[in-house]
Protein backbone atom coordinates (compact mmCIF):
# COMPACT_ATOMS: atom_id res chain seq x y z
CA UNK A 1 0.00 0.00 0.00
CA UNK A 2 2.83 1.99 0.81
CA UNK A 3 4.19 1.66 -2.62
CA UNK A 4 0.98 2.36 -4.41
CA UNK A 5 0.56 5.80 -2.62
CA UNK A 6 4.17 7.06 -3.12
CA UNK A 7 3.61 5.84 -6.96
CA UNK A 8 0.40 8.09 -6.80
CA UNK A 9 2.13 10.68 -5.06
CA UNK A 10 5.06 11.01 -7.06
CA UNK A 11 2.49 10.74 -9.92
CA UNK A 12 0.51 13.72 -8.60
CA UNK A 13 3.49 16.22 -8.40
CA UNK A 14 4.76 15.44 -12.45
CA UNK A 15 1.54 15.77 -13.82
CA UNK A 16 0.42 18.78 -12.11
CA UNK A 17 0.81 22.05 -14.16
CA UNK A 18 1.47 24.95 -12.70
CA UNK A 19 0.03 28.12 -14.80
CA UNK A 20 1.63 31.50 -14.75
CA UNK A 21 0.61 34.54 -16.85
CA UNK A 22 3.88 35.74 -17.78
CA UNK A 23 4.69 39.55 -19.66
CA UNK A 24 5.07 37.69 -23.09
CA UNK A 25 1.53 37.12 -23.23
CA UNK A 26 1.02 38.16 -26.52
CA UNK A 27 2.95 35.13 -28.18
CA UNK A 28 0.66 32.53 -27.44
CA UNK A 29 -2.11 34.51 -29.03
CA UNK A 30 -0.42 35.51 -32.39
CA UNK A 31 -2.36 34.91 -35.35
CA UNK A 32 -5.59 36.40 -33.63
CA UNK A 33 -7.62 39.16 -35.18
CA UNK A 34 -8.84 40.45 -32.00
CA UNK A 35 -5.23 41.09 -31.08
CA UNK A 36 -4.03 41.87 -34.77
CA UNK A 37 -5.00 45.65 -35.12
CA UNK A 38 -4.06 46.85 -31.26
CA UNK A 39 -1.48 49.74 -30.34
CA UNK A 40 2.10 48.29 -30.02
CA UNK A 41 1.70 50.03 -26.53
CA UNK A 42 -0.89 47.84 -25.30
CA UNK A 43 0.48 44.94 -26.40
CA UNK A 44 4.01 45.52 -23.88
CA UNK A 45 1.50 45.43 -20.99
CA UNK A 46 0.99 43.28 -18.65
CA UNK A 47 -1.92 40.41 -18.93
CA UNK A 48 -3.40 41.94 -15.54
CA UNK A 49 -2.71 45.56 -16.67
CA UNK A 50 -4.32 44.89 -20.31
CA UNK A 51 -7.30 43.72 -18.54
CA UNK A 52 -7.73 46.60 -16.35
CA UNK A 53 -6.96 49.24 -19.08
CA UNK A 54 -9.65 51.74 -19.95
CA UNK A 55 -9.61 54.55 -22.89
CA UNK A 56 -9.33 56.99 -19.97
CA UNK A 57 -6.14 54.96 -19.16
CA UNK A 58 -4.75 54.68 -22.50
CA UNK A 59 -5.13 58.81 -22.89
CA UNK A 60 -2.75 59.10 -19.78
CA UNK A 61 -0.07 56.79 -20.61
CA UNK A 62 0.34 57.93 -24.44
CA UNK A 63 -1.71 61.26 -24.21
CA UNK A 64 -3.81 60.08 -27.30
CA UNK A 65 -7.76 59.47 -27.74
CA UNK A 66 -8.43 56.23 -28.28
CA UNK A 67 -11.53 57.10 -30.16
CA UNK A 68 -14.59 54.74 -30.32
CA UNK A 69 -13.22 52.05 -33.20
CA UNK A 70 -10.11 51.24 -31.43
CA UNK A 71 -12.21 51.24 -27.97
CA UNK A 72 -14.40 48.49 -29.30
CA UNK A 73 -11.29 46.86 -30.62
CA UNK A 74 -9.80 46.73 -27.27
CA UNK A 75 -12.95 45.67 -25.24
CA UNK A 76 -13.03 42.89 -27.86
CA UNK A 77 -8.91 41.95 -27.26
CA UNK A 78 -10.17 41.74 -23.19
CA UNK A 79 -12.85 39.60 -23.72
CA UNK A 80 -11.05 37.31 -25.91
CA UNK A 81 -8.04 37.14 -23.12
CA UNK A 82 -10.58 37.01 -20.38
CA UNK A 83 -12.02 33.94 -21.98
CA UNK A 84 -8.69 32.27 -23.12
CA UNK A 85 -7.79 32.59 -19.49
CA UNK A 86 -10.72 30.88 -18.01
CA UNK A 87 -9.92 28.32 -20.55
CA UNK A 88 -6.50 27.24 -19.41
CA UNK A 89 -5.54 23.50 -18.33
CA UNK A 90 -6.40 22.68 -14.98
CA UNK A 91 -3.69 22.07 -12.71
CA UNK A 92 -4.40 18.15 -12.69
CA UNK A 93 -6.06 16.01 -14.93
CA UNK A 94 -9.33 14.61 -14.67
CA UNK A 95 -8.02 10.62 -14.26
CA UNK A 96 -5.88 11.72 -11.70
CA UNK A 97 -8.49 13.51 -9.77
CA UNK A 98 -10.58 10.76 -9.68
CA UNK A 99 -8.00 8.22 -8.42
CA UNK A 100 -6.96 10.31 -5.78
CA UNK A 101 -11.31 10.28 -4.84
CA UNK A 102 -11.15 6.91 -5.10
CA UNK A 103 -8.49 6.73 -2.63
CA UNK A 104 -9.47 9.17 -0.47
CA UNK A 105 -7.47 11.67 -1.63
CA UNK A 106 -10.12 14.18 -3.30
CA UNK A 107 -9.17 16.87 -0.99
CA UNK A 108 -6.03 17.40 -1.85
CA UNK A 109 -7.07 17.75 -5.02
CA UNK A 110 -9.14 20.39 -4.58
CA UNK A 111 -7.33 22.50 -2.60
CA UNK A 112 -4.42 22.43 -5.02
CA UNK A 113 -7.05 23.31 -7.91
CA UNK A 114 -8.14 26.18 -6.23
CA UNK A 115 -5.30 27.48 -4.17
CA UNK A 116 -5.90 26.52 -0.72
CA UNK A 117 -9.06 29.02 -1.03
CA UNK A 118 -12.52 28.27 -0.57
CA UNK A 119 -13.98 25.69 1.63
CA UNK A 120 -14.52 22.57 -0.46
CA UNK A 121 -11.70 21.12 0.07
CA UNK A 122 -12.28 21.42 4.30
CA UNK A 123 -15.75 19.88 3.86
CA UNK A 124 -14.21 16.76 1.34
CA UNK A 125 -11.61 15.96 4.24
CA UNK A 126 -14.30 16.14 7.23
CA UNK A 127 -16.50 13.58 4.98
CA UNK A 128 -13.15 11.38 3.93
CA UNK A 129 -12.51 11.59 7.58
CA UNK A 130 -16.13 10.69 8.79
CA UNK A 131 -17.11 8.57 6.16
CA UNK A 132 -15.56 7.19 2.83
CA UNK A 133 -18.72 7.00 1.20
CA UNK A 134 -19.93 10.80 1.47
CA UNK A 135 -16.41 11.74 1.03
CA UNK A 136 -16.02 10.22 -2.38
CA UNK A 137 -19.87 11.07 -3.53
CA UNK A 138 -19.04 15.14 -2.76
CA UNK A 139 -15.33 15.15 -4.84
CA UNK A 140 -17.35 13.79 -7.79
CA UNK A 141 -20.26 15.72 -7.23
CA UNK A 142 -17.74 18.79 -7.15
CA UNK A 143 -15.77 17.55 -10.07
CA UNK A 144 -18.19 19.66 -12.61
CA UNK A 145 -16.63 22.65 -10.76
CA UNK A 146 -12.97 21.98 -12.30
CA UNK A 147 -13.30 19.94 -15.93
Amino acid sequence: MRTILTFVVLAFFSLSVSASAGANWTNDLNGNPELDNLPSEMLQLSVDDFLNLTPKKYKEMTGEKLGFKNTVKLKAAQKFIKKNMNEEAPDISKGLYILLAIIGWAWLAMGLMDDWSGSDWIVCLVLYALCYVPGLIFALVKMKNYY
